[in-house]
Protein backbone atom coordinates (compact mmCIF):
# COMPACT_ATOMS: atom_id res chain seq x y z
CA UNK A 1 0.00 0.00 0.00
CA UNK A 2 1.11 3.48 -1.20
CA UNK A 3 1.95 6.06 1.83
CA UNK A 4 -0.23 9.12 1.60
CA UNK A 5 2.78 11.26 0.69
CA UNK A 6 3.83 8.90 -2.40
CA UNK A 7 0.19 8.87 -3.33
CA UNK A 8 -0.15 12.36 -3.85
CA UNK A 9 3.77 12.65 -5.39
CA UNK A 10 2.34 9.49 -8.02
CA UNK A 11 -0.99 11.76 -8.56
CA UNK A 12 0.63 14.78 -9.31
CA UNK A 13 3.43 13.26 -11.78
CA UNK A 14 0.75 11.71 -13.87
CA UNK A 15 -1.15 15.12 -14.03
CA UNK A 16 1.67 17.21 -14.92
CA UNK A 17 2.73 14.72 -17.32
CA UNK A 18 -0.22 14.62 -19.08
CA UNK A 19 -0.20 18.31 -19.27
CA UNK A 20 3.03 18.45 -21.00
CA UNK A 21 2.26 15.67 -23.43
CA UNK A 22 -1.86 17.20 -24.24
CA UNK A 23 -0.86 20.91 -24.29
CA UNK A 24 1.33 20.42 -27.08
CA UNK A 25 -1.48 18.61 -28.85
CA UNK A 26 -4.14 21.64 -28.13
CA UNK A 27 -2.24 23.94 -29.20
CA UNK A 28 -1.31 22.71 -32.64
CA UNK A 29 -4.49 22.54 -33.43
CA UNK A 30 -4.88 26.37 -33.41
CA UNK A 31 -4.69 27.60 -36.91
CA UNK A 32 -4.34 31.48 -36.97
CA UNK A 33 -5.45 33.14 -40.36
CA UNK A 34 -2.33 34.69 -42.40
CA UNK A 35 -3.54 38.45 -41.43
CA UNK A 36 -3.42 37.12 -37.45
CA UNK A 37 -0.37 35.31 -37.77
CA UNK A 38 1.12 38.44 -39.30
CA UNK A 39 -0.28 40.78 -36.70
CA UNK A 40 1.14 38.33 -33.64
CA UNK A 41 4.06 38.15 -35.37
CA UNK A 42 4.72 42.05 -35.65
CA UNK A 43 3.24 42.20 -31.62
CA UNK A 44 6.16 39.70 -30.91
CA UNK A 45 8.63 41.49 -32.81
CA UNK A 46 7.67 44.32 -30.90
CA UNK A 47 7.40 43.17 -27.34
CA UNK A 48 11.02 41.74 -27.96
CA UNK A 49 12.19 45.01 -28.67
CA UNK A 50 10.91 46.30 -25.86
CA UNK A 51 12.76 43.23 -23.13
CA UNK A 52 9.11 41.51 -23.06
CA UNK A 53 7.97 38.12 -23.46
CA UNK A 54 6.33 36.63 -26.45
CA UNK A 55 2.74 36.24 -26.41
CA UNK A 56 0.80 32.96 -27.00
CA UNK A 57 -2.41 32.38 -28.32
CA UNK A 58 -5.26 31.36 -25.88
CA UNK A 59 -8.02 29.50 -27.63
CA UNK A 60 -10.56 31.44 -25.61
CA UNK A 61 -9.28 34.33 -26.03
CA UNK A 62 -9.04 33.47 -30.20
CA UNK A 63 -12.68 33.01 -30.37
CA UNK A 64 -13.41 35.97 -28.31
CA UNK A 65 -11.03 38.43 -30.28
CA UNK A 66 -12.81 36.55 -34.12
CA UNK A 67 -16.27 37.32 -32.61
CA UNK A 68 -15.39 40.95 -31.84
CA UNK A 69 -14.00 41.37 -35.54
CA UNK A 70 -16.38 39.54 -37.36
CA UNK A 71 -19.68 41.23 -35.21
CA UNK A 72 -17.85 44.34 -36.18
CA UNK A 73 -17.12 43.66 -39.79
CA UNK A 74 -20.79 42.67 -40.31
CA UNK A 75 -22.44 45.09 -38.58
CA UNK A 76 -20.71 48.09 -39.48
CA UNK A 77 -19.64 49.24 -36.05
CA UNK A 78 -16.03 50.08 -34.37
CA UNK A 79 -16.60 49.63 -30.53
CA UNK A 80 -15.51 47.35 -27.74
CA UNK A 81 -19.06 46.35 -26.72
CA UNK A 82 -19.80 44.48 -23.55
CA UNK A 83 -16.21 43.51 -22.95
CA UNK A 84 -16.59 42.03 -19.54
CA UNK A 85 -19.14 39.80 -20.37
CA UNK A 86 -17.52 38.78 -23.91
CA UNK A 87 -14.89 37.70 -21.52
CA UNK A 88 -16.85 35.46 -19.46
CA UNK A 89 -19.18 34.15 -22.44
CA UNK A 90 -15.57 33.05 -24.02
CA UNK A 91 -14.73 31.38 -20.56
CA UNK A 92 -11.21 33.59 -20.45
CA UNK A 93 -9.95 33.61 -17.09
CA UNK A 94 -7.25 35.75 -15.83
CA UNK A 95 -6.54 38.01 -12.82
CA UNK A 96 -6.37 40.76 -15.85
CA UNK A 97 -7.80 41.47 -19.38
CA UNK A 98 -7.08 43.80 -22.16
CA UNK A 99 -8.29 44.89 -25.21
CA UNK A 100 -6.92 46.70 -28.12
CA UNK A 101 -9.11 47.45 -31.40
CA UNK A 102 -7.78 48.47 -34.47
CA UNK A 103 -9.29 49.21 -38.22
CA UNK A 104 -7.71 49.86 -41.61
CA UNK A 105 -7.96 49.55 -45.16
CA UNK A 106 -5.37 48.83 -47.55
CA UNK A 107 -1.85 49.96 -46.23
CA UNK A 108 -3.63 51.29 -43.40
CA UNK A 109 -4.69 47.73 -42.50
CA UNK A 110 -0.71 45.63 -42.24
CA UNK A 111 0.25 44.78 -38.76
CA UNK A 112 3.21 47.53 -39.35
CA UNK A 113 1.13 50.14 -39.26
CA UNK A 114 -1.49 48.83 -36.74
CA UNK A 115 1.06 47.87 -33.79
CA UNK A 116 2.72 51.54 -34.69
CA UNK A 117 -0.82 53.46 -33.89
CA UNK A 118 -1.56 51.20 -30.60
CA UNK A 119 2.18 52.01 -29.93
CA UNK A 120 1.16 56.22 -30.62
CA UNK A 121 -2.15 55.37 -27.81
CA UNK A 122 -0.83 55.25 -24.10
CA UNK A 123 -4.08 52.63 -23.81
CA UNK A 124 -3.67 50.56 -26.56
CA UNK A 125 0.81 50.99 -25.80
CA UNK A 126 -0.30 49.61 -22.32
CA UNK A 127 -1.85 46.57 -23.54
CA UNK A 128 0.37 45.77 -26.06
CA UNK A 129 3.30 46.21 -23.37
CA UNK A 130 1.91 45.12 -20.53
CA UNK A 131 4.58 42.83 -19.30
CA UNK A 132 2.17 40.33 -16.87
CA UNK A 133 0.17 39.62 -20.61
CA UNK A 134 0.95 36.71 -21.65
CA UNK A 135 -1.90 35.32 -23.53
CA UNK A 136 -3.45 36.93 -26.28
CA UNK A 137 -6.32 35.91 -28.85
CA UNK A 138 -6.32 38.06 -32.19
CA UNK A 139 -9.25 37.84 -34.68
CA UNK A 140 -9.61 39.84 -38.40
CA UNK A 141 -12.53 40.23 -40.34
CA UNK A 142 -13.12 42.69 -43.32
CA UNK A 143 -16.17 43.97 -43.89
CA UNK A 144 -17.78 47.84 -44.60
CA UNK A 145 -17.11 50.73 -41.80
CA UNK A 146 -17.80 54.17 -42.39
CA UNK A 147 -18.64 53.98 -45.90
CA UNK A 148 -15.26 52.06 -46.61
CA UNK A 149 -15.64 48.38 -48.32
CA UNK A 150 -12.73 46.28 -47.36
CA UNK A 151 -12.02 47.73 -44.45
CA UNK A 152 -9.91 45.34 -41.81
CA UNK A 153 -12.21 44.87 -38.51
CA UNK A 154 -8.68 43.78 -36.02
CA UNK A 155 -9.27 42.97 -32.32
CA UNK A 156 -6.29 41.99 -29.48
CA UNK A 157 -7.48 39.96 -26.61
CA UNK A 158 -5.13 39.79 -23.93
CA UNK A 159 -4.78 38.36 -20.65
CA UNK A 160 -2.45 37.59 -18.07
CA UNK A 161 -1.68 39.75 -14.64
Amino acid sequence: MLKPFKLHFCAFFVVVVTAVLVAPAANAAIKLTSPEAALLSVMNQTRQAHGLAALRIDPNLLRAARWQSSDMASKGYFAHGAFAQRMNAFRVRGPRMGENLAWGNGSFGTPQVIVREWLKSPAHRENLLRAGYRRVGIGAAVGTYSGVAGARMVTADFAGR
